[in-house]
This record gives structure tokens, C-alpha cells and sequence, in this order.
């Protein structure tokens, strides 16, 4: 393995935990350092563009109170884009009404301006055993 591409793999693995820590601050500057101007996030429930989600963030309709990791990123890197896959268990409160959920993440990240940056978030409910 190259400097580079275990450098890109430290990067992206730190990204992906400081954007953990970005979503419980419930700060939506924050959250949007890590996204892409065009990110979307995929779910059970469609798909969501950037400015809507950071949109409820800001209006307080949506906050999270915890947000972790299960495990260490699989991270795939293709040149200037990256795969990051990640379990993730988290509450949430959407207008006042909790949520707590057991997800697997898949996130799409490519490098700009020498900086990684989400364009994709995919989550899927985690089989119940």
C-alpha cells in the first residue's frame, strides 16, 4: 500500500468520525463541511437533497443525541472517489418524536480541492437478529 492511499484511508476514516460528531452538534455549518454542494442521502424513505436536510437541522426538526460507529469503516478507494460502509446506531428526534436507529451506511466520497467530500449517503435498516 502506497503513503498516499494509507494517508487517504486515514483522512477518510477521521472524516468519517469527525461527521459524527459533526451530526450530534446538531450544527448544520459543521454538518456541511463534510457534504458535497450536491449530496443527497438515499433511504427506506427517498432521497433527500443537501439544502433540505441541512435545512431541518437548522430549523431544529431534526437532531440527533448519538450517533456511533459499530466497527471500523470499510473504506474502497478509486482514485479521487472513495466507499465508505459503516454500521451505525443512532437517535434521532424528528419534530419532537424520537427515532432510534440500527443502520448500515454506505458513503460516496470524492476528493475537491484537495479535501474529501461526501456526494452520496445511503442507509439501510440493520437485519434484527
Amino acid at each position: 500500500m502506497s503513503d498516499e492511499t494509507r494517508d487517504d484511508r486515514q483522512l477518510l476514516a477521521a472524516a468519517v468520525h469527525d461527521w459524527a460528531a459533526a451530526i450530534v452538534s446538531n450544527d448544520p455549518a459543521r454538518i456541511a463541511d463534510f457534504m458535497a454542494d450536491d449530496w443527497v442521502i438515499v433511504s427506506e424513505s427517498g432521497m433527500s437533497a443537501r439544502e433540505q436536510f441541512l435545512q431541518l437541522v437548522e430549523s431544529g426538526d431534526l437532531t440527533h443525541s448519538s450517533f456511533q460507529l459499530v466497527g471500523e469503516p470499510r473504506i474502497g478507494l478509486y482514485g479521487d472517489s472513495a466507499v465508505v460502509t459503516v454500521r451505525i446506531t443512532n437517535t434521532a428526534h424528528y419534530k419532537g418524536e424520537r427515532f432510534d436507529a440500527d443502520e448500515w451506511t454506505t458513503d460516496v466520497f470524492v476528493r475537491r480541492d484537495e479535501r474529501w467530500r461526501c456526494v452520496l449517503s445511503h442507509i439501510t435498516p440493520a437485519a434484527r437478529t
